[in-house]
């Protein structure tokens, strides 16, 4: 049984346990895992260290890559996540499982690994700072850094459920409201990560930067399974937090408009941005 947030989303709440919003989040996440593994350069025999792993997108990815000889250091700041990927490793002995934040890699030896890599884990972090000196600290002389991260400070105020909500603007907006803002989310941009990261002593520094802005998607395909899920590990599913902004007879008044479009198969729009970056230790 999970017992944190963190376990809890990536295991259920992220797709509401729904097979078929799982399947059709895969496409995107191997996406985004290839450009971290490309971008790291990882070579057979490297040891590699992936902060903040969740299921081990990144890690498992990388073990296809380090060879008979290397090594991946699974490391992320919940203890029940570490163990599903201990779970999912069945004994693999390349593997070795370290509880740690981003900005506190403290468990891990100084100049002792050749790649660190993250996804999405900078967003949850206030000190960025803090973690790329320690993502330096662990690295040995040439080795390389690489991560994902979205810049949710571009999307920010976009549409609930990526429709048009015009008609019932109101209600929406107060579902928008029933959000935590987690400032990490929103506190930088690409900007600031180019900055970080050369001020922490990276150099050979390479970013891909892409934004999209009110482009088409596909209609929402099972608006049952959809409510049911949380954007991120510190949010509501939009269940939940429809119901905490709205009364019942509001509740019931959105939720007959957006099976209306659901019906008709209207496009969802989505607006944003994120950037693969990388670099190296001198």
């Amino acid at each position: 049984m999970t017992t944190d947030k963190w376990a809890a989303w990536l295991q259920h709440r992220r797709d509401g346990g729904d097979a078929g919003l799982r399947a059709g989040f895969a496409p995107a996440l191997a996406a985004y895992r290839d450009g971290v593994l490309d971008r790291a350069r990882i070579a057979a025999g490297d040891t590699v260290l992936d902060v903040g792993t969740g299921t081990g997108l990144l890690g498992f990815g990388a073990l296809e890559r380090v060879g008979a000889n290397g090594r991946v250091v699974f490391s992320d700041i919940s203890a029940d996540v570490l163990e599903a990927c201990r779970s999912a490793a069945a004994g693999d002995d390349r593997c070795s499982f370290v509880v740690a934040a981003a900005d506190d890699l403290s468990a891990v030896p100084d100049a002792s690994v050749d790649v660190v890599m993250t996804r999405s884990v900078l967003i949850y972090v206030p000190g960025k700072a803090a973690a790329f000196a320690e993502m330096l600290r662990v690295l040995r002389a040439g080795g390389r850094l690489s991560i994902f991260e979205p810049i949710n400070r571009f999307g920010a105020g976009g549409r609930l459920f990526g429709l048009d909500l015009t008609p019932v603007a109101e209600l929406a907006a107060r579902v928008v409201a029933a959000y935590p803002v987690v400032e990490a989310m929103v506190d930088f941009d690409e900007r600031d990560l180019l900055r970080l990261v050369r001020e922490a002593g990276f150099r050979d520094v390479v970013m891909d930067y892409r934004a999209e802005a009110d482009v088409a998607g596909p209609p929402i395909a099972d608006w049952e399974a959809l409510r049911h899920t949380a954007p991120n590990p510190l949010a509501p599913t939009y269940a939940e937090a429809m119901a905490a902004a709205l009364t019942p007879e509001e509740q019931r008044r959105l939720e007959a408009y957006v099976r209306e479009l659901v019906a008709r198969g209207e496009p969802t729009r989505r607006t944003s941005a994120y950037v693969h970056l990388a670099a190296v230790r001198p």
